[in-house]
């Protein structure tokens, strides 16, 4: 047959026409999408679509959000059940029970000495100090110290509505929630979060729940306090180092 000039002309023109099948082994495991995006989309760079079509991925709530989530019905629950007697009681009682005194006194005081005002507290006055000459802005350091301040303000109302009596001493009254507890945590693990920006990371941290542990140990161990009065001072805690953190987040900059 002869060559017309219509054969030549989409000979010579691979780009008109309709597409043609390609072969070979660089296309044999190639996946195809109808999106026209990339396969190899990583999933954190995907946008979701306006309307939300199928292959998005939806907002996951952060840790804060999370932990604020747990924090304050933990602490009404707990308030909750040493009000009215409630089931947590009898399982707490017991535990203090064979807790208490299993380790000599001498180290539980020591421990527990950290909970101290005059011991906590000028940890995190002094780390308040250096936050703000380091990052010259005083917002965290201010937001820390207010935090220390709501302790009291919020752990004594507490104690004398609940008049929760002690593992060692059922005539007194006012052990719930553990106010060695929260100070220990507020000053000891907002301090840590105030010079986190400047240390090595995670290292100030891991101190101050060291500290913080440590403390409540001490308190259950000696019989000070029932583990659930403990309990009760981590949840109470948790919102002010959260706005600690978020204070620290807005307005510093990790060092190089």
């Amino acid at each position: 047959m002869s060559e017309t000039p219509r054969s030549r002309e989409t000979e010579g023109d691979t780009s008109t026409g309709l597409p043609q099948r390609r072969t070979g082994p660089a296309f044999a495991h190639t996946p195809h999408r109808s999106d026209s995006r990339s396969p190899q989309t990583p999933r954190g760079a995907r946008q979701p679509d306006p309307g939300g079509r199928p292959g998005t991925i939806p907002p996951v709530p952060g840790r804060p959000a999370i932990l604020l989530l747990l924090s304050l019905p933990g602490l009404a629950l707990t308030t909750w059940q040493v009000l009215v007697s409630g089931p947590l009681l009898a399982p707490d009682e017991h535990l203090s029970r064979a807790l208490v005194r299993t380790v000599p006194d001498a180290v539980t005081e020591r421990l527990s000495d950290l909970g101290n005002a005059s011991v906590a507290v000028p940890v995190l006055v002094m780390a308040m100090a250096y936050a703000a000459r380091r990052s010259r802005a005083w917002v965290p350091a201010l937001t820390a110290g207010l935090a220390m301040a709501l302790v009291p303000a919020v752990v004594v109302p507490l104690k004398e509505w609940t008049a929760r009596p002690g593992p060692l001493e059922p005539w007194a009254a006012g052990y719930f929630p553990s106010g060695h507890t929260a100070t220990a945590a507020v000053a000891y693990i907002g301090a840590a979060l105030l010079i986190r920006p400047y240390a090595r990371r995670g290292r100030p941290l891991a101190v101050a729940l060291a500290l913080t542990g440590a403390t409540a140990a001490g308190l259950i161990l000696r019989g000070w306090h029932w583990p659930l009065d403990v309990l009760a001072s981590g949840f109470l805690c948790t919102p002010l180092l959260l706005a600690v953190e978020w204070s620290v987040r807005r307005t510093v900059r990790p060092s190089a």
